[in-house]
């Protein structure tokens, strides 16, 4: 009988669009095994029944996009401290006995392209984030770690900026109302980026910038990288790094193997 290959998953609703099986598989390529990696669509309130029915079967791990990351923070029976922070989870590690880990390596994985790949350092700088939804939520933490110069979030609803803005201890701005030539870093977290859709922002504001980044990658960042750059960006980045490295740092709590993400993030370059 031949042996079962270690199984992981991603959860979320929609999930046919997602690149982490790609990504896993290079991964096990460079530590030279065998795994399996799927994409698990659960619907709306059955999160809850959809993750208890991969791991009792055997599961060793899973990630979790949208809109499930809150429902795994529930779900969960810990939570790391970057979890914590964040109030939502993208990754689940069994820890035995039927209990189970909850982490979130966005920040983590955020962090790490813009410092290495972009080779941009986060320390004292000004960073503005562009959006107020739940990716920002999970990325605030990490930045702030960085001991950036300040952090300021922008929504085009100022209610929501202001409310994570007190949960964090940073400053929130109206879109429409951004001072010219004050940030350094300009990170768009927008739930139009999606479709291409460029944020209310005026061109003066990317008057010192240094990195303008799309947390979303490929065609669909590109209307914002280009504004960005046409308004005086320095450099810019899509998120196809982001999304390799958060994949990356969830790999290492499942399997104890570092990947080496830039060559994954050259192979999905290509693929995407």
């Amino acid at each position: 009988m031949a042996a079962t290959l270690p199984r992981y998953a991603v959860f979320g609703n929609p999930v046919a669009h997602s690149k982490s099986p790609q990504i896993h598989r290079q991964f096990a390529l460079q530590e030279k095994v065998q795994i399996e990696y799927g994409r698990i669509l659960a619907e709306p309130g059955g999160f809850a029944a959809a993750a208890g029915r991969f791991f009792a079967e055997g599961g060793l791990g899973a990630n979790v996009t949208v809109p499930f990351k809150t429902d795994a923070y529930d779900w969960v029976d810990e939570h790391s401290e970057r979890a914590k922070a964040a109030c939502a989870v993208n990754t689940i590690i069994p820890l035995g006995s039927g209990r189970f880990l909850g982490d979130n390596t966005d920040g983590a994985g955020l962090a790490a392209d813009i410092t290495e790949a972009q080779a941009t350092a986060l320390q004292n700088r000004r960073i503005l984030i562009l959006g107020a939804g739940g990716a920002v939520r999970g990325v605030v933490p990490v930045l702030l770690q960085q001991q950036p110069a300040d952090i300021t979030i922008a929504n085009r609803t100022e209610a929501k900026a202001r409310e994570l803005a007190e949960r964090f201890g940073i400053r929130a701005a109206p879109l429409n109302g951004l001072p010219a030539n004050r940030f350094d870093i300009i990170i768009n977290a927008t739930s139009g980026s999606l479709s291409g859709e460029i944020p209310a922002v005026a061109p003066e504001v990317f008057g010192s910038c240094v990195l303008a980044y799309d947390m979303v990658y490929g065609a669909a960042a590109q209307a914002f990288l280009d504004y960005a750059r046409r308004s005086g960006a320095q450099k810019t980045a899509d998120g196809l790094g982001m999304l390799v490295g958060q994949a990356a740092f969830s790999y290492r709590l499942w399997r104890g193997f570092s990947p080496d993400i830039q060559a994954v993030i050259r192979y999905m370059r290509k693929a995407v």
